[in-house]
């Protein structure tokens, strides 16, 4: 037997009114509608519901047993299909999964962490390291928010631009390059280099910037996140370049030095992504919210 969720509201409103006119006027159906639906859940419950009773109706011992869980079960079903948009921040308690590039989560991550837990003690962030490849993880709901320098490229992934930065070149402190305080084109595309790429390639936009130059680059390795990075140029004469907001500090705390790049760069973005689904969801929204003021607060 098919059950029409329609007839629930009819019902709750039979026994609230105890007529069919009120009824009617409550649920802004017509009379004769709602006796068709009078009928029909009288069919389905065999029971009467209502019986006249001189010039008004009165319900039956069913009806008045039934009458108190008819009302909550319409509130349940009603709650299901549209559920509050209220957030109680305070009362909330729900795990986020973020997966950032791993200078973002040095730089924006304490912010957000600190924001999260005073407004919602309740709630709990899981931060993953990138993968080597690009994962689905996103898209199956396994990963709440991203963040790094990728647009992403599918149409049922949002992707929001929250903050731009140039670029640096970092080497060690007494390295050649640093020692004169002069890095020109040349002396920078002679020199050896060292890239930071979590899928271990050797060029990126920066090479294509070069050529366009008339120059190219020598890169003899790849680290996979900027801690690594930053290690190898400090015990060598490699030199690394890299976006500025997300670098100076960490390369001034291991005592690096930081050149201007000698040519033009296209700024380094910074991109927060998040599946469709979680467009309307009140809870990410706010997430996302504080990740945005995070996230453009460190590339100042």
């Amino acid at each position: 037997m098919q059950l029409d969720l329609n007839l629930l509201a009819a019902l709750d409103a039979l026994l609230d009114e105890g007529s069919v006119a009120g009824a009617a006027a409550r649920l802004h159906v017509t009379a004769p509608a709602m006796s068709r639906s009078l009928g029909r859940i009288r069919r389905t419950t065999g029971d009467q519901i209502l019986v006249r009773t001189g010039r008004t109706m009165t319900p039956t011992p069913y009806a008045l047993a039934i009458r108190a869980q008819v009302h909550e079960l319409l509130q349940q079903v009603q709650g299901v299909l549209a559920p509050s948009r209220e957030l109680d921040l305070a009362t909330l308690e729900r795990t986020f999964t973020l997966r950032w590039h791993d200078s973002l989560v040095a730089l924006g991550g304490p912010a957000l962490l600190a924001a999260v837990r005073e407004q919602a003690p309740g709630v709990r962030l899981r931060f993953l390291a990138e993968s080597s490849v690009d994962t689905p993880e996103l898209r199956r709901g396994e990963v709440d928010l991203e963040a790094n320098a990728d647009h992403p490229g599918r149409s049922d992934v949002r992707g929001e631009l929250v903050a731009e930065t140039g670029h640096i070149v970092v080497v060690r402190h007494g390295h050649p390059l640093a020692r004169d305080g002069s890095l020109t084109l040349a002396r920078y595309a002679d020199a050896d280099h060292l890239t930071i790429s979590r899928r271990g390639r050797f060029e990126s936009a920066l090479d294509g910037a070069l050529a366009r130059l008339g120059r190219t680059r020598r890169v003899v390795a790849t680290a996979p996140t900027e801690a690594a990075g930053l290690a190898f140029v400090r015990d060598s004469d490699l030199l690394v370049t890299a976006p500025e907001s997300t670098t100076r500090a960490a390369a001034t705390d291991l005592g690096l030095a930081l050149l201007p790049l000698p040519f033009e760069l296209p700024a380094a973005r910074v991109y927060l992504s998040w599946h469709q689904r979680y467009d309307t969801d009140p809870a990410h929204a706010w997430l996302r919210d504080l990740a945005r003021t995070a996230l453009a607060g460190a590339a100042r």
